[in-house]
């Protein structure tokens, strides 16, 4: 079992899988395996190798008499289009889902969480037509089988990797106002809160129930020196670092629920203005 973190930085630390939106929450959309990845890619080889195997067949019937030289011509440039051209435009277009991928609900994205463009996907099909046709998927299946994210040659090289996008997403219950800590909260002027301390605050109040007390109070306290100097007035000196975390947090959550009440009420009534 994982032991859990019992300092503010462990708390704080967002990992390279990690996607942070801007209310400061981590999703972590996990990295395909390795089986589901094998059967994503032999759909995609299947289409691929009936497309070049149709378009072959064409090329073949309009060029019968023609010069050798002209019909391997067409050969190389059909191969081009069908290994490097086709993918490239197809990840592109669907932001890193190929058609395996979207049958089995995959998607490739850059190692920091955001789509991939055309550089990417292009860098990916130029590697994978080594690894995967050239060396029938032996190095792509090694890499993936070997890598902790389950990346692919193409994927090193293009900076990119596989998650999985069917996930339930399961969100922890919104911290509740402690009662004795309402008044003071509802007065204190809290400003933003670095993307950091917001998570680091969340995390540490969601999984305070694994920390041993003594770990638990020494990281509270901790976390609660980083956030006082967003907060004024300060907090009672009786009331307990977890509970004023807490506090900030609810708060902060039912300020921003009223500011985005009054921004579509406004919108509603300029909709409706003459």
């Amino acid at each position: 079992m994982t032991t859990p973190p019992t300092t503010p930085s462990e708390f704080a630390a967002v990992t390279d899988d990690d996607l942070v939106t801007g209310e400061g929450v981590a999703l972590d959309l996990p990295p395909a395996a390795l089986g589901t990845r094998m059967v994503s890619g032999l759909i995609d080889v299947t289409v691929t190798v009936a497309l070049l195997f149709v378009v072959l067949i064409v090329v073949s019937v309009a060029t019968i008499g023609a010069d050798e030289a002209l019909v391997g011509a067409a050969v190389v440039l059909i191969s081009i289009l069908v290994f490097a051209v086709y993918p490239t435009t197809i990840e592109t277009l669907t932001r890193g889902r190929s058609l395996g991928k979207l049958a089995l609900g995959l998607r490739t994205v850059r190692d920091d969480g955001g789509p991939i463009t055309f550089h990417h996907a292009l860098v990916r099909a130029l590697i994978g037509y080594v690894e995967i046709y050239a060396f029938a998927g032996t190095p792509a299946f090694f890499s993936i089988l070997l890598s902790r994210r389950g990346k692919r040659l193409g994927d090193y090289a293009a900076g990119t990797h596989v998650v999985r996008e069917r996930v339930a997403l399961r969100l922890p219950l919104p911290t509740p106002m402690p009662p004795e800590l309402a008044g003071w909260a509802a007065r204190a002027d809290i400003t933003a809160l670095p993307t950091g301390l917001a998570l680091a605050i969340r995390q540490f109040l969601g999984r305070a129930d694994l920390v041993d007390p003594a770990s638990r109070d020494q990281v509270a306290r901790s976390l609660a020196a980083e956030l006082a100097p967003y907060v004024a007035p300060a907090p009672p000196a009786d009331a307990s670092a977890e509970r004023v975390l807490g506090a900030v947090l609810a708060e902060r959550r039912e300020r921003d629920a009223r500011r985005l009440a009054r921004e579509e009420d406004l919108r509603r009534r300029l909709w409706a203005a003459p």
